[in-house]
């Protein structure tokens, strides 16, 4: 896929989910940064959206194998790190962990919402220290079609899945 097919996505998604969930002026919401050169989800665009609006944002970064959630700013320092990674340059952990809404990057995710990511944990981990009404929502271009059939036990599912053309729930099973 191009950049500019992934940017036109990655847009499609954003109105998804503007669409759907509504933020509001004074929410958190916790979104991972694109790694260019897998194609990722473009997040930037609702990053500046949120910061536009007045929405909280906070984003991820990895400090001594653990993942900390450091809240960003207009005037936010970014530098790109040894994975690709574009991230604050600070290492201060803004210490939240209630947020509306954690947008998480995936390369694949099921009819169940069991999502398959880089391998680390990061994101199970960050899930388990979160509220249970916090919507936990992975984007991706692409809709879920086979079962992930090695699920493990500390996989945390996601809530909700934004494509390019749908947002589908899994509260209830695949809607």
């Amino acid at each position: 896929m191009s950049r500019d097919e992934a940017f036109l996505l990655s847009q499609n998604i954003f109105d998804h989910f503007v669409a759907y969930f509504k933020p509001e002026k004074g929410q958190k919401i916790h979104v991972f940064v694109p790694i260019e050169k897998f194609n990722e989800v473009n997040t930037q665009v609702l990053i500046q959206y949120f910061l536009e609006q007045n929405i909280r944002v906070f984003v991820p970064k990895v400090v001594s194998d653990q993942l900390i959630n450091i809240e960003i700013f207009e005037d936010t320092v970014f530098a790109t790190n040894s994975w690709g990674i574009s991230e604050p340059v600070s290492n201060e952990d803004s210490g939240e962990n209630y947020f509306q809404y954690v947008i998480t990057p995936l390369l694949y995710c099921d009819p169940k919402g069991n999502r398959v990511g880089y391998g680390k944990g990061f994101y199970d981990a960050l899930f388990q220290s979160l509220s249970s009404d916090t919507k936990k929502i992975g984007v991706n271009y692409f809709d879920p079609e086979e079962y992930i059939d090695d699920v493990w036990e500390n996989d945390i599912p996601l809530d909700y899945l934004i494509t390019p053309t749908k947002v589908l729930s899994f509260f209830n099973g695949l809607e």
